[in-house]
């Protein structure tokens, strides 16, 4: 990516956002992919240094770890790849703020990008109330407790975290969240939402901050199975109250219906599903809407080497994007 941009992360001038937001869109590049998710368990790590290292050879630049409470800690895997891989970039979708505390956090972010200079993007979340409550916090307002949180990663600590500089950029599915991502980071991080709410979150980060974006893909060449499976994540993503809510204020058609059973263009609106040339135009049709880079997001639960290989298959599609 270059040389290293100098920042205060303590200190944050604004002036310092615009080099760090445009050396983070550089490094990341259009696409990347969300690792296989499994919540029933994780591949040894061998086979998980292994997928990362098929996927950078494969030419994506960027791959993205998510966090649960417990059971994995999406610093430490990232720093896992991070030594796998030569050049691939990797961030966390999402490290989730119940995980650690704000300045272990901001620590953890500062070393790994002083290990790594320009290959380390955090993503940070509330989560959910049930992640909350298994370490016995109560979730509160989520917009106050992220703010909370992120008003506290650079509290001055004994020994300091190293001063290195990386991108921060928040969960943000609705319109606060946006605006807090605005206000206190250097970007936002969407998932499974369609391109108008892309094109709605670039109005409100204003063209200086990172947008990075995620798509739920299923690629696959049989047309029924492919929008069968679509419409599972659909109705995944409508049976959360606030994310229907949000498709209902966007106008998608058939927002307002049935959450559990989805028509077919709210599916194709939601959840990208086809061959290549399908998934490719779906992110490309995110990047116009405003989109710095495109994360594409697996379904929860499939078999490990089988994902990444799918993953892995998709890359020549999405090769010329930019």
């Amino acid at each position: 990516m270059g040389d290293q941009v100098t920042v205060d992360s303590k200190d944050d001038p604004t002036s310092t956002r615009g080099p760090r937001v445009a050396a983070a869109r550089a490094a990341l590049g259009p696409v990347g992919v969300v690792l296989p998710v499994s919540f029933t368990g994780q591949p040894a790590v061998s086979a998980q240094r292994a997928a990362v290292v098929q996927l950078e050879q494969a030419g994506y630049r960027t791959a993205w770890t998510n966090e649960v409470v417990g059971g994995k800690d999406a610093l430490v895997h990232a720093s896992i790849l991070l030594g796998a891989t030569r050049h691939l970039v990797l961030g966390t979708s999402i490290a989730n703020i119940w995980a650690r505390s704000p300045q272990t956090l901001h620590a953890a972010a500062a070393q790994l990008a002083e290990a790594y200079p320009g290959r380390f993007v955090l993503g940070v979340g509330v989560g959910y109330p049930d992640q909350a409550a298994a370490v016995g916090r109560a979730y509160g307002s989520p917009l106050a407790t992220l703010r909370d949180h992120l008003g506290r990663m650079d509290a001055p600590t004994q020994p300091p975290a190293p001063e290195a500089p990386y991108p921060r950029i928040v969960a943000a599915n609705g319109p606060r969240m946006l605006a807090l991502a605005a206000e206190l980071s250097d970007g936002a991080l969407p998932a499974g939402m369609p391109e108008a709410y892309t094109a709605y979150a670039r109005k409100v980060l204003g063209p200086d901050r990172l947008l990075a974006v995620g798509l739920s893909v299923v690629p696959g060449d049989d047309p029924e199975q492919t929008r069968a499976a679509a419409r599972q994540m659909a109705t995944a993503l409508l049976s959360r109250p606030s994310y229907a809510a949000v498709a209902a204020k966007l106008g998608l058609p058939g927002a307002g219906a049935d959450p559990a059973a989805p028509d077919d263009a709210l599916v194709d609106a939601l959840v990208a599903h086809g061959g290549p040339d399908a998934i490719a135009a779906a992110a490309r049709r995110h990047l116009a809407a405003g989109a710095d880079h495109v994360l594409l997001l697996p379904q929860p639960g499939e078999e490990y080497a089988a994902a990444v290989d799918t993953l892995a298959a998709l890359a020549p599609a999405l090769a010329d994007l930019a």
